[in-house]
Order: C-alpha cells, then sequence, then structure tokens
C-alpha cells in the first residue's frame, strides 16, 4: 500500500466519499478518527465514493487518542496552513500516513505544536483564500507521494 490517509474529524461527507475513492484508486488506506460530522452510512458519503465505497480499505477510530496508540510509532508527516514547509520536502516512503485535519478548522493545535519538524503545507498562491478543499489537498498530497515513490 502506498500511503495510509487520515482524516481527523472530518466533517463534510462529500470529502470523505471522495476521498475514499481517491484511496482506493491509489491503493492507499483510509483512516476516518471520530468524532465524525456524518454518518458511516450517510448516502452522500456513499454517492461521493460511488459503487467503490465496500472495496476501500478503510480504519475507523473512536478518538485521536485510540489511533496514535495504534500508530504513534509509524512514519507520519501532517497537512496544514500553519506548516512552514512546502509538501514537494517531503520525502514520501510506502506506508506513510498522511494526517489532514477537519474542514473548518485544519488540525488542532495540540496535534500541530508538538509535531511542527513534520507539519507540511500545500503553497497558495493567492491571497484571496486561507484554504484548499480538504479532498483536493488530500489528491495533491497522495500524488505528489506517488509520483516520487514510482519515479
Amino acid at each position: 500500500m502506498p500511503f495510509n490517509i487520515v482524516l481527523i474529524e472530518p466533517e463534510i461527507p462529500n470529502n470523505t466519499g471522495n476521498i475514499g475513492r481517491l484511496a482506493l484508486a491509489s491503493g492507499s488506506n483510509l483512516h476516518l478518527v471520530k468524532p465524525l460530522g456524518f454518518e458511516i452510512d450517510d448516502k452522500r458519503l456513499k454517492r461521493a465514493g460511488l459503487d467503490y465505497w465496500p472495496h476501500i480499505s478503510l480504519f475507523i477510530y473512536e478518538s485521536t487518542a485510540e489511533f496514535y496508540a495504534q500508530h504513534e510509532d509509524k512514519n507520519l508527516v501532517y497537512f496544514s496552513s500553519q506548516g512552514t514547509k512546502d509538501h514537494w520536502s517531503i520525502a514520501y516512503e510506502d506506508n506513510m500516513f498522511l494526517v489532514f485535519g477537519k474542514e473548518s478548522v485544519g488540525l488542532p493545535q495540540a496535534i500541530t505544536e508538538p509535531n511542527a519538524d513534520h507539519l507540511y503545507k500545500i503553497p497558495l498562491y493567492s491571497p484571496h483564500i486561507r484554504s484548499l478543499n480538504l479532498a483536493n489537498a488530500v489528491s495533491i498530497a497522495v500524488y505528489e507521494g506517488l509520483k516520487q515513490i514510482k519515479f
């Protein structure tokens, strides 16, 4: 598996559905950390993932504590507009965990501060936007990683 896509408290089912579809297309696992802003059987989630949802390698955690208890020793990188390094500087590796925050506020400070050395941003070239759509940001990160690993 190339990557583990981690969504901390995702809020929008359509984004999560699209990211699930991306996970399947890229051969990645999808990890969802509760609380979720929707029910996992939400029709919008499944519509965005179409008929692919049953084939997604999906892991669900009740909390960030549960997620870290299982994966704290793994190679984790974090994506935030607060990052000082851009995503092109990540040395992507198979099975790396790519961690993203919720749509409304991103990753909490309790995650970004202790992981500042592993905190990256996707550059924005307009002062008129604050951030990218979560599904778009995940796509950018995953395919940059695939490019590095494959080539």
